[in-house]
C-alpha cells in the first residue's frame, strides 16, 4: 500500500491518496500519517484500493472517531464495490461521508 498526503484545492483541506489494499500488514503507515493530520477536512481517496480487511476497516473507523471528537471532518472518495460491501457488512458504512469523486467531496467541503 502506498499513501501520499497532499494539500487540497480549498484552504484547510488535505487529500490522502492510497493505492493497494488496506490490510493488517500495512495499516501502521496509514495510521501514522492520517491520524496525525490536523487539517479541518481530510479526504481519503480510495480509488486505487481494491480490498480492505477488518483491520483496515478498524483503522478507518479510528480515524473517523478521532476526527469527530476534535470537530474535524472526514470524507471517503472512490470507494469500489468490494470496499463498500466490507463497510456495509461490518455496519460502519453510515459513519462515513462517501463521495464518488474528489470533485464532489471538495464541493461538500465545510470550507465551501
Amino acid at each position: 500500500m502506498r499513501l501520499e498526503v497532499v494539500v487540497g484545492r480549498r484552504h484547510g483541506e488535505f487529500i490522502a491518496r492510497m493505492s493497494g489494499p488496506l490490510t493488517l500488514g500495512n495499516i501502521s503507515d496509514f495510521q501514522e500519517k492520517v491520524r496525525t493530520d490536523k487539517s479541518p477536512f481530510l479526504i481519503i481517496d480510495l480509488t486505487q484500493v481494491p480490498y480492505i480487511d477488518s483491520a483496515g476497516i478498524g483503522a478507518l473507523v479510528g480515524v473517523h472517531v478521532s476526527r469527530k471528537k476534535e470537530g474535524r471532518k472526514l470524507a471517503l472518495v472512490g470507494v469500489n464495490g468490494h470496499v463498500r460491501d466490507a463497510l456495509r457488512t461490518t455496519n460502519v458504512e453510515q459513519f462515513f461521508a462517501i463521495f464518488p469523486t474528489l470533485d464532489e467531496a471538495e464541493a461538500a467541503s465545510p470550507q465551501s
